[in-house]
């Protein structure tokens, strides 16, 4: 399979995907009904049905698996080493912790637009950290390592401010935060983390052709012309934006990045770069179907998609951590 096939049959499977997220659900609509309501020609009810609630939720899963698959792809071609993922840095974990901390502090009962804000904000510290110690250090273990502790020291903290709330309230909010979901997303919600994420795409995909000649090594990869420093900065930049966009939106979602970019890189023949778009595109269709999976469970209360991606992503990362190790030894 070619990778403009692989794409096609992606992007197809994405939009038979949403189209389907927005038809299932606990009152099922039939085709018919959801189109007429996409076109503004049927009912008010179905219309707020759709608009307002079910079409924003999936572009939402959408959008943040996208995030998660691709800089999970580039992070792997990056680091050569198929278990890094977004939270390897300390991204998540950091952006998760901003937004903790305006929910308890009360920030983000005051609009809610601050809440996508400071955890867009946390991001970007954290990226701001990456990108400076991606320009003095000299090994990417070392990278590694300052991300494992900007991502231990974010937990820690977050444990603090929960451990800390003033209120059952206050840590309700926090834990749903922490554990994910994209319910009751707005396309104000979208719109506003939305420009974060493309520039986190337009960063990764500009970084293609430098992952492509990491393949052969740091060594020859410097002897083929690839500046190796611009190449960090541009990738954890990059995943960093894209990241903390996806946070911003719905949370901490796990594992979407290691098992999305694992699935195509035999495809496309172990290419980072020809990997990066199709593992977007594999992670927003996995993401979408799990939350319509989540809506459809029968449960007292919904599962949050965080647990969700956890629970199917979790043994996916155990077997891949074997299978590396079978191959090594």
């Amino acid at each position: 399979m070619t990778s403009y096939q692989l794409n096609l049959s992606l992007l197809a499977s994405c939009i038979v995907a949403i189209i389907a997220a927005c038809t299932l659900g606990s009152t099922p609509m039939e085709f018919s009904r959801v189109l007429a309501a996409l076109f503004g020609q049927s009912s008010p009810a179905d219309i707020i049905v759709i608009w307002q609630i079910r079409l924003p939720r999936a572009l939402s899963a959408l959008a943040v698996g996208a995030a998660l698959g691709m800089s999970g792809a580039a992070l792997q071609g990056l680091l050569r080493n198929p278990l890094a993922e977004p939270g390897v840095l300390g991204v998540t974990a950091t952006a998760s912790l901003s937004a903790t901390f305006a929910l308890y502090y009360g920030f983000a009962a005051s609009s809610p637009f601050l809440l996508p804000i400071y955890s867009i904000a946390g991001a970007l510290v954290a990226t701001g950290l990456l990108t400076a110690a991606a320009i003095r250090v000299q090994s990417v273990v070392t990278l590694i390592l300052i991300g494992v502790g900007l991502s231990s020291f974010s937990a820690a903290a977050m444990s603090l401010l929960l451990n800390l709330a003033p209120n059952p309230f206050s840590l309700s909010d926090m834990i749903n935060w922490l554990l994910g979901s994209v319910a009751n997303r707005s396309f104000d919600d979208i719109l506003i983390v939305m420009p974060f994420m493309i520039a986190g795409f337009g960063i990764l995909l500009f970084t293609r052709r430098g992952l492509s000649a990491l393949t052969l090594g740091e060594e020859a990869a410097s002897g083929v012309g690839l500046n190796l420093r611009q190449q960090r900065i541009a990738v954890v930049l990059g995943a960093g934006l894209a990241t903390g966009a996806s946070v911003a939106l719905a949370g901490a979602i796990g594992f979407i990045g290691i098992v999305a970019p694992h699935i195509v890189r035999p495809i496309v023949h172990y290419d980072p770069a020809r990997s990066l778009f199709p593992s977007a595109l594999l992670g927003g269709l996995i993401l979408v179907i799990a939350d319509i999976g989540v809506r459809l469970l029968p449960t007292t209360s919904e599962l949050k998609l965080g647990v969700v991606a956890a629970i199917i992503g979790a043994p996916a990362f155990i077997w891949i951590a074997i299978q590396r190790r079978a191959v090594h030894d």
